[in-house]
């Protein structure tokens, strides 16, 4: 007793003569978010085995060797474990009762794979979004590149070096890290498809994820809806805000306007950052069947809008949220996609996939394959005219490659939902743009050169695969182009 009583007394002045001292050896070591994360894990593969089966027409050994490589342990294997496939459904279950809740994910009509909320069931299928509209008129088959697949002539132009066109393909293709697996290769010159390259197992038709990819068709609708006066880039996004704030019109947030969320710069609460993306955030969404939207309204305003680029999911959610609003019907919403974009370029292999509760997920989950991504960059590489015909503006194709203005410390490495040239980077022209998504998403879009290059992946670990690098190498092929456009001499136009 006596023993226990002096060190009592010794703990008591160490920490009156320094008061972190006892502190100091407890750390915040648990996950507390390791249930969360387990189910996300579920639901990611009922996703990615849902959509490789069904969307992507894959094999489970396929899916298994590529899609689910990303995982850090899939359930089961090719011969089975705790997973179940309804081939006649289109649905997939991972996990088994009794512990991670059960995630389920279907297939559905022109949308692609819908995760349900880990209470849900099979039964519950028929009561989840499809967009149910007929083609466009026509055999792609037989309708001419780029509005088909019809590629009569692939004979180089002169003046394309064949030889470095090859080694450009190799380089992306024969990768030195075993994580990088490139899919596939469309270089478009001259609205031409000049080189196009597939994996073993893929094919011109073969879909896979876009990733964040899925972010640069997001800003090209939202953009034709500005075009139309139907939205505003500089006007508040009108959003009702969570929680509710007992006087709704003094809430901070409504100063964040569509070009502070396509920016990256809401300064809103960057809640999927912090190793936090597969376990809460917009990780719920993806892959546990919660809101899209509820979710993005529902953070502080911990910055001055505009003031501090941080890259998050939610900020593009708020976009799309505010772009269905301003189109305000609910039906519209599903279709417009297909009736303003897709159609009208000949993306028939896009699927524009939602939550459970029919909200587009334009932050990520797009399924399409390489040709179709050709098609949008060739969009973007003919000023927004296709066939004659305006679909986007010039103004809103400045903005997309106008540097956000939160970047000017970063080296100016991002614009509206595209990534640009880094200041410090010397070996492509400045004025190119990229799409960007996880696992090796890219369409770069090179004006100087009437350049598109789409590269697919499915890297995995550290990926790290370099857009840049491969621009700088199919650029040894093509020859000078037209004479650089400097970014002080790009001409700056008013957006609405």
């Amino acid at each position: 007793m006596r023993h226990a009583r002096a060190a009592l007394v010794a703990l008591v002045a160490v920490t009156l003569l320094f008061p972190g001292a006892a502190l100091a050896q407890q750390e915040e070591r648990y996950d507390y978010w390791r249930f969360n994360r387990q189910m996300v894990r579920y639901g990611q593969q009922a996703i990615f085995m849902c959509n490789g089966l069904f969307t992507s027409g894959r094999t489970i050994e396929q899916v298994f060797a590529q899609e689910l490589a990303f995982l850090p342990q899939p359930v089961g294997t090719p011969r089975g474990g705790d997973y179940v496939i309804d081939e006649e459904r289109k649905a997939v279950a991972i996990g088994a009762s009794g512990g991670t809740p059960i995630m389920r994910a279907a297939f559905r009509e022109g949308i692609g794979c819908v995760i349900l909320a880990p209470d849900q069931t099979f039964e519950d299928i028929d009561s989840l979004p499809s967009l149910d509209l007929p083609p466009p008129p026509g055999d792609p088959a037989t309708i001419a590149w780029p509005d088909g697949d019809l590629v009569a002539d692939d004979r180089l132009a002169p003046g394309i070096d064949a030889a470095a066109l090859q080694a450009a393909s190799d380089w992306a293709f024969e990768r030195e890290s075993p994580e990088q697996v490139t899919l596939s290769l469309v270089v478009v010159h001259n609205g031409r498809i000049i080189h196009e390259r597939y994996a073993p197992g893929v094919e011109v038709g073969t879909r896979t994820r876009t990733w964040s990819t899925a972010k640069s068709i997001g800003v090209t609708l939202i953009g034709m809806l500005v075009d139309e006066g139907r939205m505003a880039l500089d006007e508040p996004l009108g959003l009702e805000w969570l929680p509710r704030a007992r006087s709704p019109e003094t809430d901070p947030r409504n100063a964040i306007t569509l070009r502070h969320v396509l920016n990256m710069s809401s300064g809103l609460d960057t809640v999927d950052n912090d190793r936090l993306e597969y376990a809460t955030g917009s990780g719920l969404a993806y892959w546990a069947g919660a809101s899209s939207i509820v979710g993005a309204r529902r953070r502080a305003l911990i910055r001055e809008p505009g003031t501090n680029w941080d890259y998050e999911n939610y900020d593009t959610l708020l976009a799309v949220y505010a772009m269905k609003r301003a189109i305000g019907d609910d039906q519209e919403y599903l279709q417009f996609a297909r009736r303003a974009l897709l159609d009208r370029i000949g993306m028939r292999n896009t699927l524009l996939s939602t939550d459970r509760f029919g909200d587009f997920v334009l932050s990520s989950q797009v399924y399409t394959n390489a040709r179709d991504l050709a098609r949008f960059g060739l969009l973007y590489l003919q000023d927004g005219v296709w066939n004659g015909e305006r679909l986007i503006s010039e103004e809103w194709i400045d903005f997309v490659r106008t540097p956000a203005t939160a970047t000017a410390e970063r080296g100016n490495h991002y614009g509206g939902q595209f990534w640009l040239v880094p200041d410090d980077r010397m070996d492509v022209p400045k004025t190119a743009y990229s799409t960007s998504g996880n696992r090796g998403q890219f369409v770069v879009i090179v004006p100087s050169h009437d350049l598109v290059i789409v590269r697919r992946g499915l890297d995995y670990g550290r990926q790290g695969f370099g857009r840049w690098g491969l621009t700088r190498e199919v650029l040894k092929a093509i020859g000078p182009g037209a004479t650089e456009e400097q970014p002080e001499d790009r001409p700056q136009r008013a957006v609405r």
